[in-house]
Formats: structure tokens, C-alpha cells, sequence
């Protein structure tokens, strides 16, 4: 045979043989990192849950998932070991970088409202939505457009009455027989 009809399968045959050696390193580097959990260390699952590692055992762990709530998990399913500073920041949004001070401070912290009210309240002290949008229009013009809203008629009552014949039953139009 010639070795220019072999050269093909030599390459094929040691590109499978690197596919396969890196997916077996991949996979040791995975059980390398899964047998450093322990209890109170930060994991991801490879669905994307954080959660705290409670208990180890031979192929499951036992997740905490929020407090108080637990879940038992394969080995297998963990896509990450975190890091004490990684997983507070992304679960408890504790910056490594800020001090203590800072965060019990909590001067940088924006306010967030408990419900919407707040937002909607215009600044003038309005305090209905009508008086905000009507302010600067003159008393007469509010009272037409009240009126202006309770007159319109879409008139979908009188086409549904027009439409439907009046000798036929409402259920289905036909007699059981």
C-alpha cells in the first residue's frame, strides 16, 4: 500500500485519539473538583441553582437551596465548586472589594419601593392621575372630557343584536331529536 492511501486514516485516527484524551482530562478535572465539596461550600448546579453544600455522600449531596429547604442532588449534577468571596457576591451580592463598613452603612444603597405608588405620584403633589394629566387645562375642558369618556359607545351591543336572527336558540341552533 502506499502511504499517501494510508495518510488519511493516520490523521483520523490521531484526531480521535486527541478528542478522547481531552474529554477523558475534562472529566477528571470534573471529579477532581466535585470531591472538594464539603459541608458550607457554594455550588452551581449545571442547571444554574446556587445552593450550599449541606452533606456528601458517595453519589448524591444534600443542597440547601434556600433556608431551611433542602434537596438531594447527583454528584454528577454540580457544574461548579464556588469560592467563599464568588459565591457571595453572585448569591448575597457581598462585594469582596467593599469593607464591612460599607456594607452595614448602606448609604450607597439605592431605595427600592415595596409597590409602584411611588412611582406614579407626579411630582406637583397631584393626588389623582386625572388632576396630574388635567392641571394645567382650565375647569371647563376637564368637565367635557369626563363627559366625553362616559359618552363612548363602541356599539358592539346593537352589531351582536343585529347580527344574531331571532328565531334561533341560543345553544346551538338546532332541536334534539
Amino acid at each position: 500500500m502506499n502511504i499517501v492511501t494510508l495518510l488519511p486514516f493516520i490523521v483520523l485516527i490521531g484526531a480521535m485519539f486527541l478528542m478522547t484524551r481531552s474529554a477523558k482530562n475534562k472529566q477528571r478535572q470534573a471529579a477532581q473538583m466535585r470531591d472538594t465539596m464539603q459541608p458550607g461550600t457554594g455550588v452551581r448546579t449545571i442547571g444554574g441553582m446556587y445552593a450550599t453544600v449541606k452533606e456528601v455522600h458517595d453519589d448524591t449531596v444534600l443542597l440547601e437551596v434556600a433556608p431551611a429547604v433542602h434537596a438531594i442532588y447527583a454528584k454528577n449534577a454540580i457544574g461548579a465548586v464556588l469560592s467563599d468571596a464568588e459565591y457571595n457576591h453572585i448569591v448575597h451580592g457581598i462585594d469582596p472589594d467593599d469593607s464591612a463598613d460599607e456594607a452595614v452603612d448602606g448609604a450607597d444603597t439605592p431605595v427600592v419601593p415595596d409597590d409602584a405608588s411611588s412611582l406614579t405620584t407626579p411630582a406637583g403633589g397631584a393626588d389623582s392621575a386625572d388632576e396630574a394629566t388635567t392641571a394645567g387645562e382650565p375647569e371647563g375642558e376637564k368637565a367635557d372630557l369626563k363627559k366625553d369618556a362616559k359618552k363612548t359607545d363602541l356599539g358592539k351591543d346593537d352589531a351582536a343584536a343585529a347580527d344574531a336572527p331571532e328565531d334561533e336558540k341560543r345553544d346551538g341552533g338546532a332541536d334534539a331529536k
